[in-house]
């Protein structure tokens, strides 16, 4: 879906620390994670991956958005998305 926005998909992990991994190694120029992981949760995922020069992160759900709002802000993440409305559009208002 994101490739047909024009995003190219460099990778992906199946959990936390894999992620993690894949993040440093590839440096995408936006990092999606998803609060559910088999080990870590995304917000932990997004505090490890915090620093000046990585790339934004935005943490998928498909839970009540509402409820992650603190731990977004304390994460680092950019922001947050419902999975149901991931888009090349909503990445550019969140992004901006």
């Amino acid at each position: 879906m994101l490739e047909a926005d024009g995003y190219r998909v460099v990778g992906e992990a199946q959990d936390g620390r894999s992620g993690i991994a894949a993040a440093r190694t590839l440096r995408p120029d936006i990092v999606l994670l998803d609060v559910h992981l088999p080990d870590l949760d995304g917000f932990e995922v997004a505090a490890a991956l915090r620093g000046p020069d990585d790339a934004p992160i935005v943490v998928l759900t498909s839970s009540d958005l509402g409820d992650f709002n603190r731990l977004v802000a304390r994460s680092g993440a950019r922001g947050f998305v419902a999975k149901a409305d991931l888009s090349g559009a909503a990445l550019e208002a969140l992004l901006g």
